[in-house]
């Protein structure tokens, strides 16, 4: 008896032979040319794993994060190192964040460094910001730089340098 009208609907008027305009839902069509952009930003790569049955002689260098669980001998160069607690390096590190909880024999630079109860550490510190735990084994100098990082010897050090032995 009564029929829904077109007329006032909003949207293209299409024919009876046609899809109507509701049964249609509009798909987004990605670029063409190779040009998709995704809109979801890119997930962090899990940190790379030395693990404890590598033996490792030489350099490491990375942009990304490094868990040591082996033994390295030679500088290590990384954004965040965490070395665990069976873990030997020698040589010197080179990171934004440190946190050791194994043994390292050599010069540690860090933004921020953390030695936890389990550390030992036989070297010089060169730190913007440092964490010590209770129990943690230190022989070495520290000094805290505006900027560690630098391999340069700046005169931007802004406290004296100082020895220590953390033991509980």
């Amino acid at each position: 008896m009564f029929s829904k009208s077109k007329i006032n609907e909003p949207g293209p008027k299409t024919s009876d032979t046609g899809p109507s305009p509701s049964s249609e839902a509009p798909s987004p069509k990605p670029a063409t040319g190779g040009e998709y952009k995704p809109t979801a930003p890119k997930a962090k790569p899990p940190a790379s794993v030395l693990s404890s049955d590598l033996h490792i002689t030489g350099n490491v260098k990375t942009t990304g994060d490094v868990q040591v669980e082996g033994t390295v001998e030679g500088d290590i160069r990384a954004h965040l190192l965490t070395v665990g607690e069976g873990a030997t390096i020698r040589g010197e590190i080179t990171a934004d964040d440190v946190v050791i909880n194994g043994r390292i024999v050599g010069r540690v630079r860090g933004l921020k460094v953390r030695l936890t109860s389990t550390a030992r550490v036989e070297g010089d510190i060169i730190h913007k910001t440092i964490a010590i735990e209770s129990g943690a084994h230190f022989e070495g100098s520290v000094q805290r730089q505006d900027d560690p990082l630098s391999s340069g010897k700046g005169g931007n050090a802004t406290t004296a340098t100082a020895t220590a032995k953390v033991s509980s």
